[in-house]
């Protein structure tokens, strides 16, 4: 259940923390700001590479990539992808995420074959580009495995957000699942890992990582985690996580740690769960499905989120951007959700 504030306490601390925020970045000679919303939409993403950010977002019935210098403003998307007229990815293009592999430029994305609720049809799915160029054309590389008896395609499961990542030079996915393929999507959500052996193939069975099972992940009519990130400092590793429910106030943000370096991820034991490590508050509310990127200098770790625009259910969402910091134990430490319209520094690096 939501955790009840004192509203003068909870609306003092924001205030703190923004004003924090302002000192620090004052100190370190930042004077020009931005305030959020940065812009509408949900579930962003973002790709650093070579001094520019590469954003990923779903347009119409297909894929757009954008290409910016800047955090705070993403560019001109560009359509890269449009959905197949047939097929199990011809309709509800979700959450693509933009990454680049050994000279190409690779998406990864959930869709499905019928178009509308129940949304149970979902899969994932990745484009490959041609040549190098990340505005330019993809190819469809197909359905990727999320399923339990490799490489059997008829064993394959609901699967959304799927991330690839590199733990200990290994390549792997994360994505959210369901244990089992039903004819509602009012289906619990788990958080799912498996094998890659290149950035086109999952060849491995999955492992069932996280269930919603804490107190701050249930209480409302469908429990799931989905939306996992990971992300990487001096040597530990973090899934990021989104939580409760997506078109409610009370989604927000848990965390997977692996207790040690070097452990392997594919044993859920080598994980500790905590949260919320990221809630929302009066003024921002339901926040989650993040992305992360440096500054452009190089010298601030910045938190992407989208967060609903009213305390109605649905899904009419914008995008935030804050920075964030770590603690003397190594494990992030997000803050509270800055209020739309409170100015913020401009990442270190980028100027107007």
């Amino acid at each position: 259940m939501r955790r009840q504030k004192s509203g003068v306490f909870f609306h003092s601390t924001q205030a703190c923390f923004a004003s924090l925020l302002l000192v620090f970045f004052a100190a370190c000679g930042q004077e020009q700001t931005f305030t959020n919303p940065i812009r509408d939409g949900a579930d962003p993403w973002v790709y650093q590479k070579d001094g520019s950010y590469y954003y990923s977002m779903s347009t119409g019935n297909g894929i757009a990539v954008s290409v910016s210098p800047k955090l705070t403003e993403q560019g001109t998307p560009v359509q890269v992808w449009k959905a197949p007229e047939t097929g199990w990815n011809r309709a509800s293009i979700w959450a693509p995420e933009i990454h680049f592999f050994d000279g190409h430029w690779y998406i990864y994305y959930a869709a499905g074959k019928e178009p509308g609720t129940p949304f149970i049809h979902q899969r994932s799915g990745v484009l490959k580009s041609v040549g190098p160029d990340p505005l330019g054309a993809y190819e469809d590389l197909g359905m990727l495995y999320t399923g339990d008896h490799y490489p059997d395609p008829q064993s394959i499961k609901w699967a959304i957000d799927l991330s690839p990542v590199t733990i200990q030079g290994q390549l792997y996915a994360v994505w959210s699942g369901w244990e089992d393929n039903q004819p509602t999507d009012k289906t619990p959500q788990h958080l799912y890992i498996a094998k890659m052996c290149n950035p086109e193939t999952v060849c491995s069975n999955r492992v069932k990582l996280s269930s919603p099972d804490q107190p701050w992940e249930t209480g409302g009519p469908l429990d799931l985690n989905e939306g996992p990130q990971v992300l990487s400092q001096d040597g530990e590793t973090f899934i990021i996580y989104s939580t409760r429910e997506s078109w409610l106030t009370e989604y927000r943000l848990g965390q997977l740690k692996l207790k040690e370096p070097g452990l392997d991820p594919l044993d859920p034991d080598n994980w500790v769960k905590s949260g919320p490590v990221f809630e929302g508050t009066e003024q921002v509310l339901g926040v989650g499905h993040c992305s992360f990127a440096t500054s452009p200098d190089g010298s601030e770790h910045w938190l992407l989120y989208h967060s609903k625009k009213s305390a109605k259910p649905g899904w009419d969402r914008d995008i935030r951007l804050q920075p964030f910091s770590w603690d003397a134990s190594g494990n992030p430490v997000f803050g509270v959700p800055v209020p739309a319209g409170m100015p913020l520094p401009l990442p270190s690096g980028e100027t107007e």
